[in-house]
C-alpha cells in the first residue's frame, strides 16, 4: 500500500513538474532578482554597485512615493464600493424576467471585453471638451450653458471621476456576470417562501438576495481592491497623471522610474513596497473574513 501510494506521488509530481520548472524560472526566480536589485544601483544596462539599504531609506523619504501611494488608494476608494453596488444593481436587471434580458446582458458585458487601452482612448475622446460626449450630452439636456465647458481632464478631481466612469465602464463586466452566476444560484423556493410570508421587494433583497451573495461580494472586493490599486494605463493614457501629477498613481511612478530615469533598482524598491502593501491588505481581509466566519 505505502509502495503504491509512493508510485502514485512521483508520478503526480513528474505530471507537475513541467508547469513547476517554468513557474519557477518565470515567476520565482524573477521575483529573487527582484530583491537583490533594490540592493544595488541598476540601470538598464547593468549592475552598478552595491548600495545597501539606501534605496529603501530615500523611499521613505520620497514625498513623490507615498503622494503617488496616496494617488492609487484615491483611486481605490473611488471605484471599490461603486463598482460592488453597480455589479449588484445590474446583476438584479439582467437577471429580472423580460424580453430584454439577453439584451441586458449583452450590452452590461460587452465593454469587458475590450482592452484597457482602446477602453482609455473612448475615455480620453468621451470627455474631451468642446467635441466630447460628454459636454455635447450636458448641452442638449440644457444642464450646461452653450457658451460654457467642463474641463474634465484639466480638474484634479474631475479628472479622478472621469478615469473611474471610464474603468467601472470597461470592468463591471466580469464582476456583473459573477454576481449574475451567484443570484441564480440561490434556490427559487426560498423567494417564494418569502413572498407566501408577505416579503416585499426590498426586505427580499436585503434579507435573502444580500446575504446569499456575501460570499462572492468578499472575492470581488478583495480582487477590486488589489486591481484598483494597481491601476496604471487607463490614468496614462486619459491624464498621464495629471494635472500637476496629481492622478498619477504609483505604478506608474515606478515606470517613470525605472524606464524613464533609468533607475531599476529603485523602482524594484517601490514595487516590492506595493507587494507589501497588497500582501497586507489581502491578510486583513483573510482575517476579517474568517472571524466573521467563526461568529457567525
Amino acid at each position: 500500500m505505502r509502495l503504491s501510494k509512493l508510485r502514485a506521488d512521483v508520478l503526480a509530481l513528474l505530471f507537475l513538474l513541467p508547469f513547476l520548472i517554468v513557474y519557477v524560472l518565470y515567476t520565482i526566480w524573477p521575483m529573487i532578482k527582484g530583491v537583490e536589485m533594490t540592493f544595488y544601483k541598476w540601470t538598464l544596462i547593468r549592475k552598478m554597485s552595491y548600495i545597501g539599504l539606501d534605496n529603501y531609506k530615500r523611499l521613505l523619504q520620497d514625498s513623490e512615493v507615498w503622494a503617488a501611494i496616496w494617488h492609487s488608494t484615491i483611486f481605490v476608494i473611488l471605484t471599490t464600493p461603486t463598482m460592488v453596488v453597480l455589479a449588484i444593481v445590474l446583476a438584479l436587471i439582467a437577471n429580472r424576467k423580460s424580453r430584454l434580458q439577453k439584451l441586458y446582458r449583452s450590452v452590461f458585458f460587452i465593454p469587458s471585453v475590450l482592452s484597457v487601452a482602446v477602453a482609455s482612448f473612448l475615455g480620453l475622446f468621451i470627455f474631451q471638451p468642446y467635441m466630447g460626449f460628454v459636454n455635447t450630452f450636458l448641452h442638449l439636456l440644457n444642464l450646461l450653458p452653450q457658451d460654457s465647458e467642463i474641463f474634465w481632464l484639466s480638474e484634479t478631481w474631475l479628472s479622478w471621476i472621469a478615469v473611474s466612469v471610464i474603468t467601472l465602464w470597461w470592468t463591471v463586466g466580469f464582476n456583473f456576470i459573477l454576481y449574475l452566476s451567484a443570484i441564480q444560484e440561490i434556490p427559487d423556493e426560498i423567494y417564494e417562501a418569502a413572498r407566501l410570508d408577505g416579503a416585499n421587494d426590498w426586505q427580499v433583497f436585503w434579507r435573502i438576495t444580500l446575504p446569499h451573495l456575501s460570499p462572492i461580494t468578499k472575492t470581488i472586493t478583495m480582487l477590486q481592491i488589489i486591481s484598483s490599486f494597481k491601476v496604471f494605463l487607463q490614468i496614462y493614457i486619459i491624464t498621464g497623471g495629471g494635472p500637476l501629477d496629481k492622478t498619477r498613481p504609483i505604478i506608474q511612478l515606478i515606470y517613470q522610474t525605472g524606464f524613464r530615469k533609468n533607475d531599476l533598482g529603485y523602482a524594484a524598491t517601490m514595487s516590492y513596497v506595493v507587494f507589501i502593501i497588497l500582501l497586507v491588505l489581502s491578510a486583513i481581509q483573510y482575517w476579517v473574513n474568517n472571524r466573521k466566519g467563526e461568529h457567525a
